[in-house]
């Protein structure tokens, strides 16, 4: 619905115009004349604050324009305004973003309040989860990593390569603390995922020339 994504993008310029034409009204034919207006208003006005824009970024995350979806970010002057859920949606957002243009500290800082604010949907605290334990391990802290990987599997994490990915990310913690027969089983349930993307593929392919020469 075209018409209603634009009514979202200036729904606070339209509120103010409404608003302004309720003055007018009030000014002119007096206040229960205005009412209606003032209540349109003032409903405009809540909901975008309390709701936000958020529903105009997937089509521009699927469409990899980071650009624009950080427009539609932006237009949240005041996280804190926004439906709990919705806040936790916005950091976690946030946090993609950051991701995809390689700003691990930012990435990691907005995930985290997404997962203090508590994550909506339980398959998107297991993915936020997953990129916090990545990025862990990226910086060395592979105790914390681990448990954090550890808690995204648990939590649940229904993209495939995502979810392979975490399970080889466990595959190499195991062979890394010699545990080879935990890391035979973490790689079969890299595998079993079926994943596609060229990146898991690839890993699972260099991981399967020598885990067969493992004991355990």
């Amino acid at each position: 619905m075209k018409w209603f994504d634009a009514f979202i993008r200036y729904r606070f310029w339209i509120s103010l115009v409404v608003l302004a034409l309720a003055i007018t009204v009030n000014i002119t034919s007096g206040f229960w004349p205005a009412f209606i207006l003032y209540l349109a208003a003032v409903i405009m006005l809540f909901t975008h604050f309390f709701f936000g824009p958020l529903r105009l970024i997937q089509e521009h995350l699927e469409g990899g324009d980071l650009e624009a979806a950080e427009k539609i970010l932006n237009m949240v002057w005041f996280p804190g305004l926004l439906y709990k859920p919705v806040q936790s949606v916005f950091y976690t957002l946030k946090g993609n973003i950051a991701m995809m243009k390689q700003d691990f500290d930012s990435a990691e800082k907005h995930m985290k309040k997404s997962l203090d604010l508590g994550v909506p949907m339980k398959e998107a605290e297991g993915a936020n989860k997953l990129q916090l334990g990545l990025m862990a391990m990226q910086k060395g802290e592979m105790k914390q990593g681990e448990s954090l990987i550890r808690a995204a599997i648990k939590a649940g994490i229904p993209d495939p390569d995502s979810l392979a990915m975490a399970y080889l990310q466990m595959c190499q913690i195991m062979m890394q603390k010699r545990e080879f027969r935990a890391a035979k089983d973490y790689f079969k349930k890299a595998k079993a995922t079926k994943a596609t993307n060229p990146q898991v593929t690839d890993q699972i392919k260099q991981i399967q020339k020598y885990i067969s020469r493992m004991p355990g």
